[in-house]
């Protein structure tokens, strides 16, 4: 699979549009990605009174994908940006995460959610459309003075002093900073040519997702609730949005063909078919969905270094997290918080705040990568060992199982400060 390679013109437009920035030191953080973590990345550096230029590749915001789960260490950070106000009436509060067994429908287990983690953690779980977050933080973004958006820029050309930086695209625009933050996700070109030009690697499985009116939902599946149906080498997730009005439904399955299509349509029968036989209440469920799109997963080694000089990584460009935790999205707010705090904190040497920030970052996202991985291979138990997961879920109390993830949820942007 090809990788972004350096673009010989490109580069000597930021080469000489770096010559003439060095005339000016007030430059702003420059932004790789309009996405969720770059917009976040935006707002929180305008918070911090930053200045920051955020360039989007597309020549529109249109932010694919069906659900998003937020736990209690994204809605802090939301609050934080004073996003949650604007968030709150697109979002369902679901009151646990039932896990149940795909074939036979039989529970497993039903952990707290709702009033529980809210109380145990200092705020709410989330479930909410992907595109109603990216809403809120884009609005939050252009209300700010100290942010700049810019669509239709590609990177493809990155030249850097060691102290400043500058970007270019091949139509021969480019941009100067006194940083750049790559939030350009999993194919990041900015990682490409900055860090580590390896493509990440298919793992083997698929994401399918949509979303459908809830009047379309069976009864038995109306409550207010994240459901889990477990299969062997495979699972189902389904939760409320868009204030409950609309449902996300997302099935994980092996797969064999690769691409970098984040929103390929795929028929109907394209899940059913990699999906055991199904409890009926799932199965009328699935009947119900007749827009699908896939997505492949893709995993990347841990890099020892998210900083260069200038320049570093974010989100998905320097952790992509197999969805099986429902934090890739979280863990960009917390990048994003992080390295507001880090360019605040350091001021006026930023390569010394972007290695603060990375220090502070990788730990904790290799952490929770590795607890989704983890995650991933519990739930795709088959044989002996999916009875014995099924008899310790039946078995040990719910509020202990979501004890287990106090080090998850209850992560705060100010632990990475000491």
């Amino acid at each position: 699979m090809s990788v972004p390679r350096p673009h010989a013109p490109a580069n000597e437009n930021a080469k000489a549009a770096l010559d003439d920035a060095r005339k000016d030191r007030a430059q702003p953080v420059l932004i790789a990605g309009g996405g969720i973590g770059g917009l976040a990345a935006a707002v929180a550096l305008a918070r911090r009174g930053i200045a920051s230029h955020v360039l989007e590749q597309r020549a529109a915001f249109q932010e694919e994908g069906a659900g998003i789960q937020i736990g209690p260490n994204g809605t802090r950070i939301l609050r934080s940006l004073g996003v949650a106000d604007a968030l709150r009436p697109h979002v369902a509060v679901p009151e646990a995460i039932r896990v149940r067994e795909g074939t036979s429908g039989s529970d497993l287990a039903s952990l707290p959610l709702g009033r529980w983690i809210a109380e145990r953690h200092g705020a709410p779980y989330w479930v909410a459309h992907r595109s109603d977050l990216h809403a809120a933080l884009l609005s939050a973004a252009r209300a700010e003075s100290l942010v700049a958006l810019s669509l239709g820029f590609e990177v493809v050309g990155i030249a850097t002093d060691g102290q400043m930086v500058a970007v270019a695209s091949a139509d021969e625009r480019a941009w100067t900073g006194k940083a750049l933050i790559a939030a350009d996700g999993v194919w990041s070109a900015v990682r490409s040519l900055q860090f580590d030009p390896r493509a990440p690697r298919f793992c083997g499985k698929s994401a399918a997702r949509s979303v459908f009116a809830c009047e379309a939902v069976p009864d038995s599946l109306r409550e207010l609730e994240t459901n889990v149906w477990l299969f062997p080498g495979a699972h189902v997730v389904h939760y409320p949005v868009a204030n409950g009005r609309e449902l996300a439904l997302v099935a994980i399955v092996d797969d064999k063909h690769d691409d970098k299509d984040w929103s390929a349509p795929i028929p109907a029968q394209w899940v059913q078919q990699r999906l055991p036989p199904c409890a009926p209440p799932l199965e009328d469920l699935l009947t119900k969905a007749q827009t699908w799109k896939r997505w492949t997963l893709h995993t990347l080694p841990v890099l020892r270094t998210w900083s260069r000089g200038p320049v570093a990584l974010l989100g998905d460009a320097a952790h992509p997290v197999l969805p099986f935790l429902a934090q890739g999205g979280v863990l960009a707010l917390e990048d994003a918080a992080v390295l507001a705090n880090a360019l605040h904190r350091f001021d006026t040497d930023v390569p010394a705040a972007l290695t603060w920030y990375g220090r502070r970052r990788r730990g904790r996202a290799a952490h929770v990568a590795a607890a989704s991985r983890q995650n991933g291979r519990i739930y795709h138990l088959s044989g002996p060992l999916a009875q014995a997961r099924n008899l310790a879920l039946r078995s040990i109390s719910p509020q202990r199982l979501m004890a287990r993830y106090d080090w998850l949820y209850g992560w705060r942007a100010e632990q990475s400060d000491a």
